[in-house]
This record gives C-alpha cells, structure tokens and sequence, in this order.
C-alpha cells in the first residue's frame, strides 16, 4: 500500500513560478499527482520539463508558489521520490553489477556502500524480479545491452518504494522494443503499487494507452488535461502562438510545426544528473 499526504495526492504543485536567468520558464503551475497516476510531461527542449523534475526533487528553488511530496516541501534526498534518468551506457570496465547498481536504491544515499544484511539483500533480490532482471543481477553492468540497463535502473528506482517516479526521458537511444519494454514495467509497477508517475517525455507514443492526463509545456506556458483535452491542433496552437497540427493515425499522435525551443535556453541542461 502506498503512503500518502492526508488530500490525496502525493505531489501538489501550487501556483509554481520557475525563472532561470532573465528567462520565465513556467509561471502559475498548479498540478496534484494521485496515487497511482501517470503524468506525461512533454513540450519542446527548454520549455523547462527536467527543470520541473529538478525543483520536484529540490535541486532548483522556485522563484514563487510550492511543492509538496506527500504533504512535506520539496527537499533534496527525499526517500519517498523514485528517480530514472535518461538511458545512458554504463563505462567499459566498470566493476558494478546489475544487483549493485539496483542496491542503490536502497542505500545510495548512505556514505560509502552499506554493510550487507539479509533483509536489504531480499529488498534487492525483489526489486531485481519485479524488472524482470534477476539472470543477470550478477552480470556487470558495462557488458548489459541499454535496453537491459535501462531495466535495472526502473529496479533502482523502484527498490526503495517510492510514493512518487519521476521519469526524466527514460526510453531515449532505446529502440521500439526496449522502449515498450521499459514502459510496460513502469506502468505494470505503477498499477501494483499505486504510486503516482511524471514522466518527461518528447514523444508521448510509447506510453500514450498508460497516460491519465498531460502537462504540456510551451514558451512559459502550459495546459493541463487529458490526452484527448490537450493533444490538438486549436489547444497547442494556442499555446505556440503560431499553427501547429496533431495528427491522429491509428493509436499514434502525431504533432507537427511545434517550434524547437531548444536555442532560447542555456541554463537548462537535459539530463538530471543527480540522484535524489
């Protein structure tokens, strides 16, 4: 059973102002996550998606307005927000093994590596079969596929049972099979555990039947709803400024003629970095 804030939701933004630099990156935000609900965040590079994640994760003080984690203001190390960055290969020659990397879920935070313990080990060991990944717990990390790291990483996020993912872009450089693979153990473990999910994405394909609602963000402005609400031409071209297209083929969305805000934006870097 999953912990949460007395309200109901287990990450309330209130009235959220994120300035870096001269640049406004979102002002007024106002957004609850539910146990068990999935966000997707999505808006071009530098309309301040990982930003979000970082003031979540109390890496970046807001300029005005609040975030609370089950009811306790955002700060950084909060054992209660699980973390997947975006899918990056381990180095060549890295000692670490799969198990040990999904160990620091558990005791990363802790100075140095924790003493051993029967009950972290079967912490680690469900964590590891909960991924799907515990034939190659054993297997150093370097010599895993991405796709295969990527696994672990949901595990290490998941090992210390989180209330809150945050998911900063997890299913990029990953091919279509590895993307659905790590976007139906997220779903999977979001609907077991009923912990509540925001998901940075740029293409919200790979998890759109798993979507409850959108936050989409666009030159310091947002909309907020569910797919259907918020994926159209009239809503984002609105929120542009200028013509933008959502195309439908099938179960596939398609956006065409957002602008790539990526050039109006130096201080935000893509990749999360830290862990909380």
């Amino acid at each position: 059973m999953s912990a949460q804030h007395p309200d109901g939701a287990v990450l309330s933004i209130h009235d959220a102002e994120l300035r870096l630099g001269t640049r406004t990156l979102w002002s007024g935000l106002d957004l609850d996550v539910a146990p068990g609900q999935f966000v997707a965040v999505l808006g071009a590079n530098g309309s301040g998606k990982t930003s979000l994640l970082r003031a979540i994760l109390g890496q970046h003080e807001l300029s005005a307005g609040d975030i609370r984690v089950l009811g306790e203001r955002a700060h950084r190390g909060n054992r209660r927000i699980g973390y997947i960055p975006q899918q990056r290969l381990a180095d060549e020659g890295t000692a670490l093994r799969g198990r040990d990397l999904v160990r620091l879920g558990i005791d990363g935070h802790r100075f140095g590596v924790g003493l051993p313990s029967r009950s972290r080990r079967a912490q680690v060991d469900a964590a590891l079969e909960d991924v799907g990944a515990t034939h190659f717990a054993n297997v150093p990390v370097a010599r895993l596929s991405g796709g295969e790291q990527q696994r672990l990483r949901v595990g290490q996020a998941l090992a210390g049972q989180p209330a809150l993912l945050l998911c900063d872009e997890p299913l990029l450089s990953l091919d279509l099979k590895q993307q659905r693979t790590v976007s139906d153990l997220i779903d999977d473990n979001r609907k077991q555990r009923g912990f509540g999910v925001l998901f940075v994405t740029h293409d919200v394909n790979p998890i759109l039947g798993a979507v409850d609602r959108v936050l989409y963000l666009a030159g310091g402005r947002f909309s907020i709803g569910t797919p259907d609400e918020v994926l159209r031409s009239d809503v984002l071209s609105d929120l542009y400024g200028s013509p933008v297209d959502v195309i439908r083929s099938g179960d596939r969305v398609v956006i065409v003629g957002a602008p790539d805000q990526s050039h109006a934006h130096e201080h935000e870097h893509d990749h999360a970095g830290d862990l909380p």
